[in-house]
């Protein structure tokens, strides 16, 4: 149910092989849609290795700077491959302080192993790291006609 929503509302990038799931993301929007997450990329382990995630992760990001231009966009994370493409993107590593003080996103990290270093640091540091990519420095985005005008049509 949680994707077949982020699907219809235009938030999400499922990958396919003829009918076989190979992956996924999703974006979603913060503090008023001053903020945009990228968020849950995974990949079937038999496709991994083949640049599927990084194309993923290339149409979340483009899809989010298409929808929410001006947004931030940030992304949490402890995996080394997820920083470098991060990075290609033109993120850089800042505090969690930031990043969004949307209350409803930090309630999502409440189930996390490591969130009792988060509250000790007042929400300023964790064993993730957090990116952040800020668009201002970088419009306008593309995405491919037809996904623009989908878009279009759902925010209609």
């Amino acid at each position: 149910e949680y994707v077949a929503t982020k699907m219809k509302e235009a938030k999400a990038v499922i990958a396919l092989y003829g009918d076989e799931f190979v992956g996924f993301s999703y974006i979603e929007t913060w503090g008023n849609k001053q903020y945009v997450t990228t968020s849950g990329l995974i990949v079937d382990p038999k496709f991994r290795g083949l640049g599927v995630a990084k194309r993923i992760k290339d149409l979340t990001f483009t899809l989010a700077r298409t929808r929410w231009p001006h947004a931030k966009i940030f992304s949490l994370t402890s995996g080394a491959a997820v920083m470098a493409m991060n990075t290609q993107l033109g993120y850089h590593p800042v505090t969690f302080a930031d990043l969004t003080d949307d209350e409803a996103f930090w309630r999502g990290c409440e189930g996390c192993i490591n969130v009792d270093v988060l509250k000790r640091t007042g929400r300023k540091y964790c064993i993730c790291t957090g990116m952040l990519y800020d668009p201002e420095e970088h419009l306008p985005a593309k995405l491919p006609e037809n996904v623009i005008e989908r878009i279009k049509k759902l925010e209609s």
